[in-house]
């Protein structure tokens, strides 16, 4: 009767102790996912809204040292997201500016209007990716913090030590399986370790601060002037 009652309650131990490392690890688990669903998405973002920015400035600019004087002007690194086939490329040409408003009065007046607002678009865009990286760094610190706090909380080894005590049976020592079982520390610590997730920075590029329009207006403008006169020297 007493060994039955011992077994009984090595065995809800064995259970509580496997929910909670079960429990804990499908909630990191579930974290991780939506950590890697925000991350596709800000993936998507530089592409349809920052990339697509710089991509019309580049193909208005369209000099190379236009290109390069642009970047140092606004602190971006160099060549960030340039392709000289995307640049000369007419059916990219018409697809990237397609839904694009212009105003002005005159052409040249267009022209330049069109690289001033395509870069202020590019500030806000950066801005709020610079956001939503700060914010996705917070979740990846945080998930990180909540690992480290759980193994603090619950020594893998001391639990396996104490699984083994409830069992005297060499059979038992041997394993634990999905019913509360033992097995042995190595497989144990394996099966419940869950691995933190990538630092944001190795999946997401950090895009730098960039200068506000109202700063480099005049320069930028200058900028756009010479790239209107070197098109519409071009045949």
């Amino acid at each position: 009767m007493e060994q039955d009652i011992a077994k009984i309650l090595s065995y809800e131990i064995r259970k509580e102790l496997a929910d909670r490392y079960f429990g804990f690890r499908k909630v990191i688990e579930e974290d991780k996912q939506a950590l890697d669903e925000q991350v596709r998405f800000q993936t998507i973002t530089i592409e349809q809204q920052i990339c697509l920015d710089l991509v019309r400035i580049y193909i208005l600019l369209k000099d190379k040292e236009l290109i390069d004087k642009f970047l140092g002007l606004v602190g971006l690194a160099e060549d960030m997201y340039y392709d000289q086939y995307v640049v000369e490329s007419p059916t990219i040409r018409q697809r990237v500016f397609e839904t694009v408003k212009v105003r002005g009065f005159t052409k040249a007046g267009r022209f330049v209007n069109l690289i001033l607002d395509s870069y202020d678009s590019l500030v806000t865009h950066v801005e709020n990716y610079r956001d939503k990286f700060g914010e996705l760094q917070q979740s990846q610190e945080t998930i990180e913090e909540e690992i480290k706090l759980f193994y603090q909380k619950n020594d893998l080894g001391n639990i396996m030590g104490f699984l083994r005590s409830l069992d005297s049976s060499e059979a038992d020592k041997s394993s634990i399986g999905a019913g509360g079982g033992l097995c042995n520390i190595e497989e144990l610590e394996k099966k419940m370790r869950v691995e933190p997730p990538q630092p944001i920075c190795q999946l997401l590029p950090l895009i730098p601060p960039l200068v506000p329009l109202r700063q480099i207006r005049k320069k930028l403008k200058n900028l756009a002037k010479q790239a209107y006169k070197i098109q519409k020297q071009e045949p």
